[in-house]
């Protein structure tokens, strides 16, 4: 199963269990607009993550965006304070975790910080902490700044979205300890 089928796995659980945090979903991200991307960053997105931005663009409207927090994104799942970038969070939050050189710290690459080929798509609003696809392998791994990252947390993002999946499974039947559905909403606690 690809990143698309368990996306829509997700979203079909939202549908399902939590339709006021569906109706919030926007519109999918154009071929045009990850092209674009893609240029200004200098690095193609890996084909899961694009196959994803073509189903769901989870950028927040402009009048929505905060000036004063480095990342925006749609919240209400996967977790409490961290949430899903759409195309312009993934780029603002790139060029901020960009480093020169391709690695930081460059004298470590095998345990390094950051690598310029992780592409984020998941984060709190400081961008600090994180999920990220690595376009060399298509596999998902975490960061938190300060630490060393993880990388390959899970194998691809299918697995991640079908993990996420689970989650909401859980909360949908009232069994996960964090999470809960009223209102048409997961709430998290």
């Amino acid at each position: 199963m690809g990143a698309v089928e368990s996306w829509s796995r997700v979203t079909d659980l939202l549908r399902e269990h939590a339709p006021a945090d569906y109706a919030d979903l926007p519109g999918p991200a154009t071929e045009e607009m990850l092209a674009a991307a893609e240029e200004r960053m200098g690095i193609p997105l890996p084909p899961e993550l694009r196959a994803w931005l073509l189903r769901n663009n989870l950028d927040l409207p402009e009048e929505d965006v905060d000036d004063d927090v480095a990342c925006c994104g749609f919240e209400g799942f996967p977790d409490e304070g961290i949430f899903f970038l759409g195309v312009r969070a993934i780029e603002k939050l790139y060029a901020m975790r960009r480093v020169p050189g391709g690695i930081d710290p460059q004298e470590d690459p095998d345990n390094p910080f950051w690598r310029n080929e992780w592409i984020p798509f998941l984060s709190d609003q400081d961008g600090w902490t994180g999920k990220f696809v690595d376009v060399r392998d298509g596999r998902v791994g975490k960061w938190f700044v300060g630490e060393i990252t993880t990388t390959g947390e899970y194998p691809s993002l299918a697995h991640y979205f079908d993990a996420v999946a689970e989650t909401l499974t859980k909360a949908a039947g009232g069994t996960h300890p964090a999470c809960s559905v009223a209102a048409g909403r997961f709430v998290w606690r």
